[in-house]
């Protein structure tokens, strides 16, 4: 068995269950939930049923609950791995979705602030998606 040097081996999750890391398990679901949120929010603008603004708060409010549940396990990645806290993809990922999580607490029913969280979450989408397959975070070393 070869034995690898700690400086060469790729950067790992803190936060796992039996090897998998627990933060991409959670971060589809605040996503979702703050897409859906924005989706509502324009049915709920053109038609002004009720019903749809208040899927929005639902939604909203399971988003933040998520997203804080991602969040905590994210820091828990960044805290405790070195070589995680030295990629800049973490910190403009982590920032990303702080502001947008900001944003979509400030005004929940703002049509605008909501498009604005869907594109700050492609951003930070793409720089979570860029650690996890450049940076090799929280990959497996071993098959």
């Amino acid at each position: 068995m070869m034995t690898m040097n700690p400086r060469n081996r790729n950067p790992r999750s803190t936060a796992s269950i039996a090897g998998h890391p627990i933060h991409p398990m959670l971060i589809p679901f605040p996503i979702a939930f703050f897409v859906a949120t924005f989706v509502c929010d324009l049915v709920f603008w053109g038609g002004r049923n009720t019903s749809w603004f208040d899927a929005t708060l639902w939604l909203l409010g399971a988003g933040l609950i998520m997203a804080a549940l991602a969040a905590v396990a994210g820091l828990t990645d960044v805290i405790g791995d070195a070589q995680i806290r030295a990629l800049s993809t973490a910190w403009w990922h982590a920032g990303g979705n702080v502001l947008a999580v900001i944003r979509a607490f400030v005004l929940p029913t703002g049509i605008i602030l909501s498009a604005v969280v869907v594109a700050i979450l492609l951003f930070t989408g793409w720089k979570g998606w860029e650690m996890v397959y450049r940076g090799h975070v929280g990959v497996s070393d071993t098959p």
